[in-house]
């Protein structure tokens, strides 16, 4: 690695700029990502086994009784499908990540489940009026960019039975505040959660305020690899702005809630909200 190119490697990149390497298809952190996905140490890829269960409870206060049909989207390895199974319900969920899909796929069988893992990016998927409620949880839909956020509300609208529900959650206008918005830090180790190898891991985060987006940008420089720069575009919602995104696809908001999540002191309970949207 070229010192030289780092001052390049680290202006601010235009609005939805992508990096050049992608962490889904690296074999090495996917492993790192189910391990943390299945820590009860850290909320940061996915939350606590009880916040999983308070928001299932609280998903299932807007089915009807009885069975449902539920389509979980960035499913991961199963932790809310599980919960929605064991309570009966039937459930499909969707990943885009090999590894998490074949954890939840052996967890299922191990524990007798009746589950279907599909392995997909969802914004492939071509599901036709089978489900009474879709569900994104953890922030997922702030992720996408506006082109894919239209085709994914297309296909969960298709996808929903008619009067089917949309359960989600997003960051809202607390979310630079309480994450630092901006900041930078930096990481060298032997090995760790980027990289079998010794990496010097420079990460920096930018505030775009006009469009209500937060880049999260690591590049991670080796010896023997060019920098690899990753780059995590996310949205943070106010209300009333994202009201009209979800009318235009056909979905009504039913409600919304803040301060769902355990206050854990960091502030994160504040700065998310959840949503309720019905298909029209």
């Amino acid at each position: 690695m070229q010192i030289s190119n780092l001052p390049d490697i680290k202006k601010r990149p235009r609005l939805f700029e992508p990096g050049n390497a992608s962490m889904w298809e690296d074999d090495h952190i996917s492993e790192h990502l189910l391990e943390m996905h299945l820590s009860q140490e850290t909320d940061v890829v996915s939350r606590r086994k009880d916040t999983v269960r308070k928001t299932v409870q609280w998903i299932e206060t807007y089915l009807h009784d009885g069975r449902n049909t539920i389509l979980d989207l960035g499913c991961g390895p199963g932790l809310y499908c599980e919960v929605l199974a064991e309570h009966g319900h039937l459930v499909t969920g969707v990943d885009y990540s090999e590894r998490s899909v074949a954890y939840a796929r052996r967890e299922a069988a191990r524990r007798n489940l009746k589950l279907d893992y599909v392995h997909r990016n969802y914004l492939h998927m071509d599901f036709e009026c089978r489900f009474d409620l879709a569900m994104m949880i953890f922030c997922d839909f702030d992720v996408l960019v506006p082109d894919d956020r239209t085709r994914l509300l297309k296909r969960i609208h298709h996808a929903l039975k008619s009067g089917g529900l949309f359960v989600f959650d997003t960051l809202n206008p607390r979310a630079p505040d309480t994450m630092k918005v901006p900041g930078r830090s930096w990481e060298a180790a032997e090995a760790g959660f980027w990289k079998n190898a010794h990496y010097l891991a420079l990460s920096e985060t930018f505030h775009y305020e006009e469009a209500s987006v937060i880049l999260q940008q690591h590049t991670v420089c080796s010896e023997s690899d060019p920098p690899a720069v990753y780059c995590f575009w996310t949205h943070y919602y106010h209300p009333e702005d994202l009201e009209p995104v979800l009318n235009e696809q056909g979905f009504t908001v039913v409600s919304l809630h803040e301060n769902f999540l355990p206050d854990d002191g960091t502030g994160t309970s504040e700065m998310v909200t959840f949503y309720v949207a019905r298909k029209e």
